[in-house]
């Protein structure tokens, strides 16, 4: 039932957002009585956090599977952390938009627990970065830390966009990202 509930919730709170999505909504599409959503949670912004922890857990328990792979080129694991990201969107696209669009409405005390996991995220792609500049894989005259900024910034908002089922797939989306991020978008003469 919380998986439902948790669920549920995730729809509606893409629908009609966070704040206008009550807890009576949330039962009532699932037929259920306030007292069963309360068995599973505290209040509506328990639930909020409890789906930002999972989703934000999961990338980076999958971004430092890919991490560590020593088999694989630093090129290769930025291609793969984007291409997890992108696919995620089939799976879990709803779960991002509520990540990345309701984070606004976590107590301090709930977004403590949320934000060290979404800066390690990033921090992890910053280390790969850096490693890529030093064995000459990645340019070195640039700012790792900028570079992630902006990778993350171009392929975490690709969820407001990105339709599994459109002209392109997760595949090749990932490849032009990879493409344009690694060789820029200057014609060089």
């Amino acid at each position: 039932m919380k998986e439902k509930i948790t669920e549920q919730s995730i729809r509606l709170f893409e629908e009609k957002g966070f704040s206008e999505t009550s807890i009576q909504d949330i039962v009532d599409t699932l037929g259920v009585t306030k007292g069963t959503f309360y068995y599973y949670f505290s209040s509506k912004e328990e639930l909020l956090m409890d789906i930002h922890l999972g989703y934000i857990s999961e990338i980076l328990s999958r971004q430092e599977q890919i991490l560590g792979d020593e088999s694989k080129s630093f090129k290769q694991k930025l291609f793969d952390i984007i291409l997890m990201l992108i696919s995620d969107i089939k799976i879990r696209g709803r779960a991002a938009k509520i990540f990345f669009r309701e984070m606004k409405n976590l107590s301090p005390e709930h977004a403590a627990l949320i934000v060290p996991k979404r800066d390690q995220f990033r921090l992890n792609t910053e280390e790969l970065i850096q490693a890529g500049m030093k064995n000459g894989e990645f340019r070195s005259d640039l700012n790792a830390s900028i570079v992630s900024f902006a990778i993350l910034g171009i392929v975490n908002w690709s969820y407001q966009w990105f339709n599994p089922k459109g002209a392109y797939t997760d595949q090749e989306v990932s490849e032009i990202f990879v493409d344009m991020i690694l060789k820029g978008i200057q014609l060089r003469g």
